[in-house]
C-alpha cells in the first residue's frame, strides 16, 4: 500500500488508492502495529499539513486520497472502540467530567518511561526518546487546533488559550514545537521537519496519526477535547523527569528548556482543558460526552502501547526504533 501510495502522489497521477487501502486492512492482523497501514496513514494525513517536496497540493484534497484515506480511518475507529475503555455513569456537567478526567489521568504504580528515563536511560535511549517523539513535537498543537473552527462559548476560548500558549504567545522562538527542536539539536539530532518519519515504529505513528483522525473531522470535535484534556493532564509530571534525565547526562538549561516549559505550563493547562474545554464542551453539548471521555481513554491507551513498546526495547537492550 505505501509504495503505491508514495508513488502515485509523487507522480501526481490518479488511481484507485481505496482497493489497495482495503486489502491493506484485511491482510493486516493489528491495524496499530501495522507498519505499511501507519505510515500509509500519516503519508495522507501530512498532506493536509506541510506537504510534501515535489508534490502538488492539490493531492491534500484529492478524492483517490480522500477514499483511501477513509478505508483506514474506518478501521481504527473500530479496532480503537473494540480495545478503549470507556468511562461509564460521568454526569455530563462541568465538574463532573473534570473530576472523571482527573481520576482518569491519575499516575499509576506501573512502569513509566518518564521514570525509566530520569533514573536509567542511556544517552542513545534519550536519543531514541526525542527522534519517537519528534514526529509529533515537531508540529506539537497544530492537530488539535483544527477543533478550533468547530467549538463555540467558553471551550472554544479554553482551546485558543492552551493553543496560544503552545505557540509561544506569538513569540516564534518560544514555540514548543521550536523549543523542541532545540533540544534535538542540543543533544546532537536532525531537528528538520520529518527527518526520522521513516524510523518511527508503528505504535508510535498510530498515536500521532490518532490526533489528526479526531481533530480533521467536526464529528470527533468531543474526542479532540478529550485527547486534549488527557494529554495535558498528563504531562505536567514526566516533563520533569525526562529534564532530570537530560541533566543527569549532563545537559545544559538550553537542551532541557522544552521539558522545564511544560512543567509550568502543563500544570495549569490541565485545568483549562479538564474543566473549561473538556466539561464546559459535555455540558454545552453533552451527546458529546462518550466522545468526550473516548477521546481521553484513546490517548492514555495509545500512550502505554508506546510506553510498553519503549521500555520493552530498551530493557532486551535494542533499539526501540525501525531499522533497515
Amino acid at each position: 500500500m505505501i509504495e503505491l501510495l508514495s508513488s502515485q502522489v509523487r507522480e501526481n497521477v490518479g488511481c484507485d488508492l481505496a482497493a489497495p487501502a482495503r486489502s491493506a486492512i484485511e491482510r493486516s492482523t493489528d491495524v496499530l502495529a501495522d507498519e505499511d497501514v501507519q505510515l500509509a496513514l500519516y503519508i495522507m494525513y501530512e498532506l493536509f499539513y506541510r506537504g510534501f517536496e515535489g508534490v502538488d497540493d492539490d493531492w491534500e484534497w484529492h478524492p483517490d486520497v480522500l477514499l483511501a484515506r477513509g478505508v483506514v480511518e474506518r478501521a481504527m475507529e473500530e479496532d480503537l472502540a473494540s480495545r478503549v475503555a470507556v468511562p461509564s455513569d460521568v454526569s455530563p456537567e462541568r465538574s463532573a467530567v473534570a473530576a472523571a478526567l482527573f481520576t482518569l489521568t491519575a499516575p499509576g504504580p506501573g512502569p513509566s518511561v518518564a521514570r525509566y528515563v530520569a533514573r536509567r536511560a542511556t544517552l542513545e535511549q534519550l536519543r531514541e526518546l526525542l527522534v519517537q517523539r519528534s514526529v509529533y513535537q515537531l508540529k506539537e498543537a497544530d492537530p488539535h487546533t483544527w477543533a478550533i473552527p468547530r467549538l463555540v462559548g467558553r471551550s472554544k476560548a479554553a482551546l485558543v488559550e492552551i493553543q496560544a500558549d503552545e505557540y509561544g504567545g506569538g513569540d516564534a522562538g518560544r514555540m514548543h514545537c521550536e523549543l523542541f527542536a532545540r533540544t534535538m539539536r542540543g543533544a546532537g539530532l536532525d531537528a528538520d521537519y520529518g527527518t526520522y518519519v521513516e524510523q518511527i515504529p508503528a505504535v508510535t505513528l498510530a498515536a500521532v496519526n490518532v490526533m489528526s483522525l479526531f481533530g480533521m473531522h467536526r464529528r470527533w470535535r468531543g474526542a479532540t477535547a478529550g485527547h486534549l484534556a488527557a494529554f495535558e493532564m498528563t504531562s505536567s509530571l514526566p516533563n520533569r523527569l525526562y529534564g532530570d534525565g537530560f541533566r543527569r547526562h549532563g545537559f545544559d538549561q538550553d537542551t532541557t528548556w522544552y521539558f522545564d516549559e511544560h512543567v509550568e505550563a502543563d500544570a495549569v493547562h490541565e485545568q483549562i482543558a479538564g474543566r473549561d474545554l473538556a466539561g464546559s464542551l459535555a455540558q454545552l453539548e453533552p451527546e458529546l460526552l462518550h466522545d468526550i471521555l473516548f477521546g481521553a481513554a484513546t490517548c492514555l491507551y495509545l500512550d502505554d502501547l508506546v510506553g510498553h513498546h519503549l521500555l520493552s526495547a530498551w530493557e532486551a537492550g535494542v533499539s526501540s526504533l525501525r531499522t533497515a
